[in-house]
């Protein structure tokens, strides 16, 4: 069943959802050539402590394996759940994918974005516009009275048009107080399939699009799913409500630190079966 938010669970839901929107702003803002991705993971855990949020993705939890990092750094071919180290040091022409989910007040945001370290090779460039354009079609998708098959039709149409591959065997999701619900969101399907989309759903809508192939591998390491063919990978996500007047996107930067009440945001994208991501 899919659940639905009252008044109190969306607003919760914003709050939450706002903490990891700007941990994600201010994380974008110290990539640059040399870091590594270690020093960017402690980087986004201290951001998620300040706000007074913990993260929901240390430790969570698959069978006997704990999620050892605070954020999900994923480098070039890593499409998702990509570990944070000192030995992977960004580079110019790199790009990489930030993914910040927090827990607060008892609910989940999540939101991720893909940027380039540097310049980056056009083709490259033309992959992430690709996948961010494609989050935007799909929360266009996400009306009252759709189905989850046309966010994923969307999707899919979009991309495959432009001739990338868009990765099966992982989804978005429904968030709310688990990282994980009902429904299921691939990035493929039909038009008019899926469950009927109702208000007060919160999901997380996230294209993963490769450069190459859409079929992917997870590393020895358990948890980093990288591309087949070893191509690059992009990932953009928001966390969005749906509603009569429309989807809302709930991970909104709030562009104020810790201590200080919102004054400003911003509603820039720049922001599986198969598994959940």
């Amino acid at each position: 069943m899919i659940p639905i938010k009252d008044r109190e669970a969306i607003s919760r839901m914003r709050e939450s959802c706002a903490i990891a929107a700007t941990v994600l702003h201010r994380l974008r803002a110290l990539v640059q050539p040399g870091i590594s991705t270690f020093d960017l993971d402690q980087a986004g855990r201290d951001l998620i402590s300040s706000y007074g949020a913990r993260s929901a993705d240390y430790g969570y939890e698959i069978g006997s394996r704990r999620f050892p990092a605070y954020t999900c750094l994923s480098v070039n071919e890593e499409v998702v759940h990509g570990i944070g180290s000192l030995k992977r040091i960004l580079h110019d022409g790199d790009i990489i994918s930030l993914d910040v989910t927090v827990e607060a007040n008892g609910y989940i945001g999540d939101n991720a974005i893909t940027v380039p370290v540097g310049a980056i090779d056009p083709q490259v460039a033309r992959l992430l516009q690709t996948t961010e354009e494609a989050l935007q079609l799909g929360i266009r998708q996400a009306q009252v009275g759709h189905r989850i098959g046309d966010i994923s039709h969307a999707i899919q149409t979009f991309v495959e048009t432009r001739g990338f591959g868009v990765v099966r065997d992982l989804v978005g999701h429904g968030v709310g107080r688990t990282m994980h619900e009902e429904p299921q969101i691939p990035n493929f399907g039909r038009r008019g399939k899926g469950e009927e989309i109702k208000p007060g759903m919160t999901l997380a809508i996230e294209p993963m699009v490769n450069l190459g192939t859409y079929r992917v591998k997870t590393l020895a390491d358990g948890w980093t799913v990288v591309t087949a063919d070893g191509l690059p990978s992009a990932h953009f996500e928001h966390t969005v409500l749906t509603a009569e007047k429309g989807p809302e996107i709930l991970t909104i930067a709030r562009l104020v630190s810790p201590s200080t009440s919102a004054t400003s945001s911003t509603t820039s994208l720049s922001q599986t079966t198969t598994k959940s991501v």
